[in-house]
């Protein structure tokens, strides 16, 4: 194999991974059902491994918020944690939120070893979570599929969802009208909230490039007020269009490849590595339709 150009830091001193605490840091909703899928996670999240300590806290809107998660956390004899935040697409919520929490859990309980993660991101094992329930609702058959982020005034969160749909389209056969041997499917993103396109948009566009079989994929990790406003929008637009079918697919939930995430995670700040964002590096990780790459020299484009 040749020799990588990209390296990473080498590891900081810290706790061994059975000493150190996780803390899952959830957005929260006013929908009773999601925050029960959010506990839910957290539930498999421990079973993946047993023998550490998992605590959890919401942003807004449920309980615990935060720093209620954590205070359980440091009394249940946690003298050093791991935050991880359960974050798609890296905006406010993610960059402030997460560090303020992490800042006063300092001061409150003197001593305490704080290590914040990385947001899951546009890691390969989301996306093949978010394919299979696209194929779940029939995208493999679709003409067009439209992937549905929270939306954002940051940038960077929102260019992640248009990367997210690039690379679902790429070689994977969502979007491209049942033809399993077309490259490259049509795939368009969209936000629910905050940010253009929106859903009813991205619709329109679908139908204007010809698509009649439409599935709308959330790319949420559960239900939700947003979640269930985009199936809204979506099912209101296909009213108004005699001879489309739209059909929503379900939000990601407890995946086993999202929960393996969460993990790798944990371990990667844990251990003090400053990673490059190497998650979906074609040298590094078989993408459909790339599997040959890995390994190879990083040049070429």
């Amino acid at each position: 194999m040749a020799e990588r150009l990209c390296t990473t830091a080498a590891p900081t001193s810290g706790p061994e991974p059975e000493h150190a605490a996780l803390f899952l840091i959830g957005h929260g909703s006013r929908d009773a059902e999601g925050v029960d899928q959010f506990r839910a996670f957290a539930a498999a999240v421990q079973r993946a491994h047993p023998g550490v300590l998992v605590g959890s806290g919401l942003i807004e809107f449920a309980r615990p918020d935060l720093d209620e998660g954590i205070d359980a956390l440091v009394a249940a004899g946690a003298t050093s944690i791991v935050a991880v935040p359960l974050v798609l697409l890296g905006a406010g919520h993610l960059k402030d939120d997460g560090p303020a929490a992490l800042g006063r859990a300092r001061d409150r309980h003197p001593g305490l070893v704080a290590r914040y993660a990385r947001d899951l991101g546009v890691h390969p094992a989301v996306l093949a979570a978010v394919e299979a329930r696209a194929r779940a609702a029939g995208a493999h058959q679709a003409d067009a599929v439209v992937l549905v982020g929270r939306g954002s005034t940051d940038p960077d969160a929102n260019a992640d969802l248009a990367k997210a749909a690039r690379l679902l389209a790429d070689h994977r056969g969502l979007g491209t009208g049942g033809d399993p041997a077309a490259p490259l499917g049509v795939v368009e993103p969209a936000f629910v909230s905050l940010a253009p396109p929106d859903v009813p948009t991205a619709l329109e566009r679908c139908a204007r490039l010809g698509a009649r079989r439409i599935t709308v994929v959330p790319y949420f990790l559960f239900t939700g007020v947003l979640p269930r406003r985009l199936a809204r929008q979506a099912a209101t637009w296909a009213r108004t269009r005699p001879g489309t079918t739209v059909t929503v697919a379900a939000e990601i939930g407890a995946d086993p490849g999202v929960i393996g995430v969460v993990w790798e995670r944990y371990h990667e700040a844990l251990g003090g590595l400053a990673v490059m964002n190497c998650d979906g590096c074609i040298y590094r990780t078989p993408i459909p339709g790339y599997e040959a790459r890995v390994g190879m020299p990083p040049f070429g484009g």
